[in-house]
């Protein structure tokens, strides 16, 4: 069965705008908005905590004064916090915008977030703490490379997307793939041909890759100018350890190593850039296995506007119709930018 004979006839709209760190989804979730009576919902996991704003690129206080915006700011650096209470937090936020009559527009980079949002999670086996310990164990022994190259001759597909030093998830790779026999990246393929959550129409952004590096090596460099470091002693300052989940993030740790571990400061910004690139890719590669996902060369704002093609095929989604969407035909494995 073809995830496209799945009904979506009676389900919550939404639109879901994706894509790779820095190529430009907030600037377009904001044109949306204004011009459909439209709120953002955040689906970037680092975007819920307060007090970690510059590192993480959120928006501004001027751009969320703009339209209304949902889940941001909404944990302490110390909480912690799973798909399942975002899930949760995310669900009552759309049905909420749905029952005003809003439209809802998901945007952020947590691709993982917006999968299990509109299509449910896997159940998988129980943790088996045997297996885990044998892994931790190997990983001590060997390195965290050589268990990810394990991941790899099993779920290359999985392995892609997680980094080699990523030892939670390279095991949880590896447990399930010895607990049922299947790699995870078959069973969260095999789990897609379901009744989804809502009715989605997903829009991924992406420009040619030159492009997007420089404005992710630019934005690195405008977080620094922004005051990273600051923001960075200012948390640390309020007593959260730097240990915590959400400051060994992309930036925060950098920042931390630059503090505590005598990292030049120029060495942790470059760190910062070539980090950025990495997730970027694999974002993309996230992106690209997304079901019914629908790509566009970025900026689709032309003279600082939206084509009126673009707003009316998203009108005429929530409306109930069919839109050609004859400008998200990009093919994400082969992106350049017109002459």
């Amino acid at each position: 069965m073809d995830i496209a004979d799945i009904s979506t006839s009676g389900l919550p709209k939404i639109l879901v705008i994706a894509g790779p760190t820095a190529v430009g989804k907030t600037s377009l979730a904001l044109e949306v908005a204004e011009r459909l009576d439209g709120e953002i919902v955040n689906y970037d996991s680092v975007q819920l905590y307060r007090m970690l704003d510059i590192g993480t690129a959120k928006p501004s206080e001027a751009e969320r004064a703009r339209v209304p915006h949902h889940l941001f700011d909404v944990l302490d650096p110390d909480e912690e916090s799973n798909v399942a209470d975002y899930i949760a937090m995310a669900e009552e936020a759309i049905a909420d915008i749905v029952r005003r009559g809003k439209i809802p527009i998901l945007v952020g980079g947590t691709g993982m977030y917006v999968r299990i949002l509109v299509h449910g999670i896997f159940e998988a086996p129980p943790p088996d703490e045997e297996i885990r310990a044998r892994h931790r164990a190997l990983a001590e022994e060997k390195g965290r490379p050589f268990l990810h190259a394990k991941l790899a001759e099993v779920d290359p597909d999985l392995a892609e997307r997680i980094h080699p030093n990523d030892l939670v998830r390279v095991s949880r790779g590896l447990e399930i793939y010895e607990q049922t026999g299947k790699p995870l990246s078959v069973h969260q393929r095999e789990h897609r041909f379901q009744k989804p959550n809502y009715d989605a129409l997903k829009i991924a952004l992406l420009r040619p890759r030159d492009e997007l590096y420089e404005r992710i090596n630019r934005r690195a460099e405008l977080m620094l100018e922004r005051g990273l470091v600051e923001e960075y002693e200012a948390v640390i300052a309020a007593g959260y350890d730097r240990q915590l989940k959400p400051l060994q993030s992309l930036g925060y740790r950098q920042m931390g190593e630059h503090i505590f571990d005598d990292v030049p400061l120029d060495e942790a910004v470059e760190d910062i850039k070539g980090q950025t690139r990495r997730y970027a890719k694999q974002q993309i590669s996230w992106f690209r296995n997304e079901p019914h996902i629908h790509w566009a060369l970025a900026p689709l704002e032309r003279d600082g506007e939206l084509p009126a093609q673009v707003l009316g095929d998203i009108e005429t989604f929530f409306e109930g119709g069919e839109p050609d969407l004859e400008w998200a035909q990009l093919d994400p494995y082969d992106v350049s930018r017109p002459d």
